[in-house]
């Protein structure tokens, strides 16, 4: 959902950037965050309500982007949102947290799929013939592979134009105005090792997402 969330602030940043140029408009809609005990998970969340907040106010923006947190999500939401969505995102890293039925139950309904080459991604890959799924970012042995061989996310973050505009943003506080340092602990997690590797898939995720929109 982090990675998700830098996605969302590229698509602020495109705006804010070029206010004419081509922006599919999306909702984004975002739940199932169990956060009783984890505080990375309740940060995470407060984080996605902060950026919601900004692009809600935001007259430009908020007419080609919108972000929704669902409470309590449920199996009555899900009844709601998986026949209504348009793309559905599974994009855990490859290797770490299989998808399992949920998006077959989004690919079911109608959605197009985004996601890593992983779990329940990768039969559905094979039976829809790649039509209207998107793989995207590393396989399970290439995240073995560079964590082996020691992973830098500082050298993403460099290599990548946006990457270093959202990170600027987050330690100059932009997204917590009034309350400093406050998303400080997931920099450090960034910082400090990065392990979902966000910022080694973030670059293939944001093209992958481009092509969806030209879609």
């Amino acid at each position: 959902q982090f990675l998700f969330g830098l996605y969302i602030m590229s698509q602020y940043l495109r705006i804010k950037n070029n206010p004419h140029a081509f922006v599919q408009p999306r909702t984004f809609i975002i739940g199932g965050k169990a956060a009783p005990g984890y505080y990375t998970a309740k940060l995470i969340i407060k984080f996605l309500n902060n950026v919601s907040e900004i692009i809600n106010q935001d007259k430009v923006v908020r007419e080609k982007i919108r972000l929704v947190f669902l409470e309590n999500y449920r199996v009555s939401l899900a009844e709601r949102i998986m026949p209504a969505a348009e793309l559905s995102e599974q994009i855990s890293t490859a290797g770490m947290e299989a998808s399992g039925t949920g998006n077959m139950k989004f690919m079911l309904n109608g959605a197009l799929t985004i996601g890593t080459y992983d779990g329940a991604n990768i039969e559905m890959s094979e039976q829809l013939e790649g039509k209207n799924i998107f793989i995207f970012g590393l396989r399970a042995n290439e995240v073995a592979d560079i964590r082996g061989k020691g992973y830098d996310p500082r050298s993403a973050i460099k290599s990548s134009a946006m990457l270093r505009e959202i990170f600027r943003m987050l330690e100059n506080d932009f997204f917590s105005p009034g309350q400093p340092g406050l998303f400080d602990p997931l920099l450090d997690t960034i910082y400090r090792g990065d392990f979902f590797m966000v910022c080694a898939d973030f670059e293939s995720y944001l093209e992958t997402q481009d092509v969806i929109s030209q879609a």
